[in-house]
């Protein structure tokens, strides 16, 4: 081959053959493959993933770089490896909020780490490139300043609240508006205008991401919030043990009812890791996957019980931040990455993205 032949359809031929290994098609009918630019035998191209918490980046740039390479005569090789998270294709004008895809994360019961998990998913995929907002959706237990530490709310922006901001996520909750200790006894058309001003009445800004931390069982305040604004997917969060499980299968059958997609299962406390390296399944072993198994959805990975992650909870600093490394950090961030590959997922079965660089 000739350096006059190497032509835009020649390149794009060779690209054709990368596969994104999560969507399952190439990067070509994906709509992944922008600027390309070729100066004689030179190429350069930009590939825009749907999130920018892949996983799987390096994979995908280097299976680019080798099918350009087995092109013959091309010269040097220029990627530019972006994102842009596609927008799930629901309407959410009513609420005038600009947010392409809303995270529900829900559990049977309380106690088994549900905010934990929605704090360092909201953080870890603040810390790979995306815009996110964080909404404490647990009225009668609002749990997520302490979480993210923070203490109050900044200073009115007109007639909007302006969320407060921590590891780069925009975080609201009703832990701002009241003293603490301060009891909430409110029915459910009190929560439900809570739900709705938190969704319509805060300057959230654009968000790639808006991950919602639900209240534990299947009541007044999930029902507010599926009536008020189109979910992407719901994140149910359970414990290995059976009676865990059965109340998480409570969650399963309610963001169903509620037609909300179910991006998967999440297993807290799955392990205890002895200082000799054996595992101490203190709770049983294998539920969430188990879960996931009779309910038809995919295993999203599971948390090991570890100091730092309660630690990390107490001093407002979350595990994906304060102890990237550790093995429970890395489940988290591997889970929040699970998520969104799943979120991508759901996104591109209705339409083929449009993505253009961050």
């Amino acid at each position: 081959m000739t350096k006059s032949s190497i032509n835009e359809q020649v390149v794009l031929a060779a690209l054709s053959k990368v596969q994104d290994p999560e969507l399952h098609k190439d990067l070509v009918t994906l709509n992944m493959i922008k600027d390309l630019q070729i100066n004689e035998n030179n190429v350069s191209v930009s590939v825009i993933l749907t999130t920018p918490a892949c996983p799987l980046k390096s994979k995908i740039e280097n299976d680019v770089r080798h099918a350009l390479q087995a092109v013959p005569g091309i010269g040097d090789i220029k990627i530019n490896m972006g994102s842009s998270v596609p927008n799930d294709g629901r309407s959410r004008g009513m609420m005038n909020l600009p947010v392409k895809n809303a995270i529900a994360v829900g559990s049977g019961k309380g106690g088994v780490g549900k905010s934990t998990v929605a704090v360092n998913l909201a953080v870890s995929l603040a810390r790979s490139g995306a815009k996110v907002g964080l909404m404490d959706a647990d009225i009668y237990g609002p749990n997520i300043p302490t979480m993210m530490g923070i203490t109050s709310l900044p200073r009115p922006n007109g007639d909007r609240i302006t969320p407060a901001e921590a590891y780069g996520v925009k975080v609201i909750s009703i832990g701002f508006m009241v003293k603490p200790g301060q009891a909430l006894i409110w029915r459910g058309p009190m929560l439900h205008s809570a739900i709705r001003q938190f969704l319509g009445d805060v300057d959230w800004g654009d968000l790639d991401y808006l991950v919602i931390d639900l209240p534990p069982g299947t009541g007044d305040a999930q029902l507010s919030l599926a009536q008020s604004i189109p979910l992407s997917g719901g994140v149910i969060v359970t414990l290995p043990q059976e009676v865990s499980l059965e109340d998480a299968s409570r969650a399963v059958a309610m963001f169903r009812a509620m037609n909300v997609p179910l991006l998967g299962v999440v297993e807290n406390m799955s392990y205890l890791e002895l200082p000799d390296g054996t595992r101490l399944e203190v709770f049983g072993k294998g539920g969430g996957e188990k879960l996931a198994n009779a309910a038809g959805i995919p295993f999203l990975g599971s948390i090991p019980m570890h100091s730092d992650i309660s630690a990390g909870g107490d001093s407002g600093k979350p595990v994906v931040v304060s102890a990237p490394e550790s093995t429970a950090g890395q489940a988290l961030t591997k889970i929040s990455q699970a998520i969104a590959a799943q979120i991508s997922i759901a996104a591109l079965q209705t339409k083929e993205p449009e993505p253009e660089p961050l």
